[in-house]
């Protein structure tokens, strides 16, 4: 028998009692989760396994190899171009409050030896909205793949198209496409990784044109959100429809694999599309 033994935490017994930050309720199967375990757990239900949001910086420590990981255009950050009311009051509320600059993280690393050119979306930032910045530093990093012959991963996490800036929005759909059309023409792999919530403008373009499209379990993947295509439609929708689950059985996702197992995963990916 242990004579030290560690202390289990401790569940608060009032709601109201409970410091912020420290609990967080799982949606699926209401556990409550103390906030080291739900780091330590890659932000996974230790219960359920339902996938919480992960933040930029979080998944590229998940992924890279240890000290691989260089950043590009971290200091690239919208302005107002069509001057949208109170936009850049809303952009610096968010730079601070999230520390980040704009939605999307970019950079160079390595993941199990091989190279790549990763942008990893953080949907803390505008709901992970696509504006002039997002989608000029992804076709940035994937222009930077193509010339170091490096492979493209790109996790979405999106609401779609941010319409304060409107057609700039809509003109980073092309214009990463583009990109990765020229990245294919060099014979470089993509792989997309599409996490909860995947949607609009996101999902219209680089997020599902993959050379391999993965998805994390149960998330949300579709152009519009189920009550706009129910009523639109005027039909009921199948069960299960727009779940990563429903676009793999239809063909759009070519697997399902668990945040824990995403790192061997692409090991795995790399070691057969960039084999010499």
């Amino acid at each position: 028998m242990a004579i030290f033994k560690k202390p289990s935490l401790r569940k608060a017994s009032n709601l109201k009692d409970m410091p912020d930050h420290l609990w967080t309720k799982c949606p699926e199967c209401s556990e409550m989760i103390h906030t080291l375990d739900l780091k330590q757990h890659h932000f996974v239900c230790p219960s359920c396994d339902h996938h919480f949001l992960m933040g930029a910086y979080d998944r590229v420590e998940l992924l890279a190899d240890p000290g691989s990981f260089e950043e590009t255009n971290a200091d690239m950050f919208s302005k107002n171009p069509l001057g949208f009311a109170k936009y850049e009051d809303k952009i610096d509320l968010l730079r601070e409050k999230t520390g980040l600059n704009d939605g999307v993280v970019t950079g160079k690393l390595s993941i199990g030896g091989k190279p790549a050119v990763i942008a990893v979306m953080d949907f803390k930032f505008f709901a992970g909205s696509m504006g002039s910045v997002v989608g000029e530093k992804i076709t940035q990093a994937i222009e930077l793949a193509t010339a170091e012959k490096r492979a493209v991963i790109i996790i979405s996490a999106s609401s779609g198209a941010r319409m304060q800036e409107g057609m700039l929005s809509l003109m980073q759909m092309a214009k990463t496409c583009a990109a990765l059309g020229r990245h294919a023409e060099a014979k470089l792999p993509y792989i997309s990784i599409l996490t909860h919530p995947t949607t609009g403008g996101v999902t219209a373009s680089f997020a599902t044109i993959g050379d391999i499209n993965l998805a994390e379990p149960k998330c949300m993947i579709g152009f519009a959100g189920p009550r706009v295509v129910k009523e639109t439609t005027h039909q009921d929708l199948p069960p299960g429809f727009q779940t990563a689950e429903f676009m793999m059985e239809h063909g759009l996702i070519d697997d399902i694999t668990p945040r824990r197992d995403m790192r061997n995963k692409l090991t795995q990916l790399l070691g057969y599309m960039l084999n010499d």
